[in-house]
């Protein structure tokens, strides 16, 4: 038998009281009451759905939210139907969310739209129960209103959204000299929602690189270092022949590269280059740079080796001992990483395609990896069942909750599941139905 869920709003109040009456409770002659066994803290999970706009897995139809305990996401007697009973996220194409560390408030800034660069916080009430708390603010006269942002991990204090802009330049004869490219930068208090800081700076390669055509042409998922004292800002290169300043798309992949900046000033930009990946470390719609161990580890994407998982230490420059090569550790060709997301003891859930998937109805069948960033290891978490209508490029949330990693599984408009892995014996947990619609899918837990 599976139970739907409709609304959750009152649970935590119920488990509290529950618990209240068991451990008050006592026989009528005072004898001692017996042992009651701990009951496990419960959190809040919300499953992200994007529903279908014109082509089945756009997610361009809007997004939707609905979230259940931690207990009922592990039970696959649940069932959920995020599409039909869930709260509509403000935003005119699919939403940028993130969440708080203990799933209690979501944070979302709408993408596009007349709504675009609006700042928003909701408290989690279960169900499809979100109260929006706090006041609204526009972002959009800072970063356009479709930023790309990202809840920086301070304590849930700040956000950071990024634009770059660039501009071929030429001289007096019309020959092309570089391209300017012009990168701005916002800090945004998510309590008091205001902003903390913004700063706009011109973003330069070598002079070698300029002359050859090079630029940064995107940028995204700021991250703080160990010292709270540095940004990191991920980057994608394009190019032009300098001949004609027309888009180059066959030319040499160079070392991936990061912005650095002073925080939280934001001043003093530099660039640091990898000599072991290459590629963009921009990543796409999920946090791609992650700080463990004192250093910061980052994902890269379109790497001819395959994708590898970068490291940068205290330093601020890159480690080129760590050698992390995602094709090397996986036994495939082609590995690009769509999302991941690390728990605390430095073993990771990765979601990845490789020149092996299958094509599906939205593009390239995805898979979850289980990772160690100490050991460099990676091994393809079987368990969960894979479709070539399984599709992860979008993938946006991953919950952590001390070893575990929520994930979610659907087909392109098909039902799944959520899944639960145990980072430190592998074991996943088969959790609550989630029940899709036509040409819609789900971006992830949060």
């Amino acid at each position: 038998m599976r139970r739907n869920l409709l609304n959750m709003k009152y649970l935590p109040a119920i488990l509290i009281l529950t618990t209240l009456l068991v451990s008050c409770s006592d026989d009528d002659n005072g004898g001692t009451p017996p042992p009651v066994d701990p009951v496990e803290e419960s959190r809040w999970i919300t499953v992200a759905a994007a529903r279908m706009g014109e082509n089945p897995g756009d997610g361009n139809g809007g997004t939707l939210i609905y979230s259940i305990s931690s207990e009922d996401a592990k039970d696959p007697t649940v069932s959920i139907e995020p599409f039909d009973n869930g709260f509509i996220v403000p935003s005119n194409r699919t939403a940028r969310l993130q969440s708080s560390e203990d799933g209690s408030t979501i944070f979302n800034i709408s993408y596009a739209g007349d709504t675009g660069g609006n700042y928003t916080k909701y408290t989690v009430e279960g169900g499809q129960n979100f109260t929006q708390t706090g006041t609204q603010i526009s972002i959009a006269p800072y970063v356009g209103s479709a930023p790309r942002w990202i809840k920086l991990f301070d304590g849930d204090q700040t956000g950071s959204a990024v634009y770059v802009s660039t501009e071929h330049q030429f001289d007096e004869n019309d020959n092309y000299v570089r391209t300017e490219a012009t990168m701005g930068v916002l800090t945004l208090d998510l309590a008091n929602s205001q902003i903390n800081e913004f700063q706009e700076h011109s973003i330069a390669l070598s002079a070698e690189e300029e002359a050859q055509g090079y630029y940064i042409s995107r940028i995204d998922m700021p991250v703080l270092n160990q010292a709270g004292d540095k940004l990191y800002i991920g980057a994608r290169l394009s190019k032009v022949d300098p001949e004609t300043a027309e888009r180059d798309n066959d030319y040499e992949i160079l070392g991936s590269k990061t912005i650095v900046l002073d925080y939280p000033s934001l001043l003093n930009p530099s660039v640091i280059t990898s000599t072991v990946g290459h590629g963009n470390t921009n990543g796409y719609r999920s946090i791609n740079a992650f700080l463990y161990n004192s250093s910061v580890y980052q994902a890269n994407q379109g790497d001819p080796d395959g994708s590898h998982i970068l490291k940068i230490d205290a330093d601020n420059e890159y480690d080129n001992s760590y050698d992390f090569n995602l094709d090397e550790a996986l036994g495939v060709e082609d590995a690009y990483i769509l999302a991941w997301r690390p728990a605390s003891n430095g073993k990771a859930v990765l979601a990845y395609r490789h020149a092996g998937s299958a094509e599906g109805v939205a593009g390239a069948q995805g898979f979850f990896a289980l990772v160690d960033l100490e050991a460099q290891t990676a091994q393809r978490i079987d368990a969960i069942p894979y479709d070539p209508d399984f599709y992860l490029f979008q993938y946006q949330g991953f919950v952590v909750d001390g070893t575990e990693i929520y994930v979610t599984q659907a087909p392109v408009g098909e039902n799944g599941n959520i899944y639960i892995i145990d980072t430190e014996t592998g074991e996943v947990t088969q959790g609550a139905e989630l029940v899709n619609v036509e040409g819609s899918h789900f971006i992830g837990t949060f």
